[in-house]
């Protein structure tokens, strides 16, 4: 009986299905959100809500049948069952907050999709690496902080009024929304030669620091997908010797039967 559960567990069309019923869902969770949907529909998709949590219900129950403590030795595992236990909290009323986090179970395609689960591993791979690099940008907005607050802050002070404003308006700049226009030329026409500054800035910060991050995680990417082609090649390795042990096994049973057969061919003529 667990074994053929496991089986159905782990079977592509089960994982195709669950992929399936996480996108409805998704969809439906949605579509409640719109006055209109819920006044024309607003019964089925009520049902069809309950009718995919009591999948999910029944998925995770199959999984912890099949592997009992071992289910929970899989991160992935432990997300699906974090994220089904909070949809299953109560939803009455004044819950609007648990209730908006029904939503979550749309992040379950995370742990049933193999490449979103390798982008996610690739990006907690890469965090102990962002670490310098966000100590790194911390350090230079703290710096641009401490020279726009000193040199701008007495003729702008709602931009650069204290480090907290200048912080804020040195993010916008960064991100360029709107800075050459909305920012330094206003700041220009009282002090020429600010371009000096945030030219460096943007070059330092946009341009240099942030494509870091890039390259940091576009290596945690080669490094997960080294680690996962090696597992495939231990895997087939490990497969092919197996394969071999038993070429081998089949072959000194046949030596050993012709060896017998020949003993009693010799046997019967004498």
């Amino acid at each position: 009986m667990i074994d053929r559960l496991q089986r159905i567990v782990e079977s592509t069309s089960f994982q195709r299905f669950i992929i399936a019923v996480i996108v409805i869902n998704a969809v439906t969770l949605g579509l409640e959100t719109s006055p209109e949907a819920m006044a024309q529909a607003g019964g089925l998709l009520l049902a069809l809500d309950r009718a995919a949590l009591v999948i999910f219900v029944v998925e995770i129950a199959m999984k912890l049948t099949v592997y009992r403590l071992r289910f929970f030795h899989s991160g992935w595992n432990v997300f699906d069952f974090a994220i089904v236990a909070i949809t299953l909290a109560p939803t009455g009323e004044g819950l609007q907050v648990l209730r908006s986090l029904r939503i979550l179970r749309a992040l379950r395609l995370i742990s049933v999709v193999p490449s979103m689960r390798k982008v996610v591993s690739a990006l907690l791979k890469a965090i102990p690496g962002m670490g310098s690099v966000v100590t790194l940008l911390l350090l230079v907005f703290y710096v641009a902080s401490v020279m726009t607050t000193k040199l701008f802050g007495a003729d702008f002070p709602e931009w650069f009024g204290s480090i907290g404003a200048s912080f804020y308006t040195l993010f916008q700049v960064m991100t360029l929304e709107s800075w050459s226009m909305g920012i330094a030329r206003p700041v220009m026409e009282k002090h020429p030669y600010a371009w000096i500054f945030f030219i460096v800035f943007i070059l330092l910060t946009s341009f240099a620091v942030l494509n870091l991050f890039i390259a940091i995680v576009v290596d945690a990417m080669s490094a997960v997908e080294h680690d996962e082609q090696e597992r495939t090649r231990a895997m087939v390795d490990l497969d092919h010797n197996e394969v071999l042990a038993e070429l081998k096994a089949l072959r000194l049973e046949l030596v050993a039967l012709r060896n017998e057969q020949t003993a009693t061919r010799k046997g019967i003529s004498s």
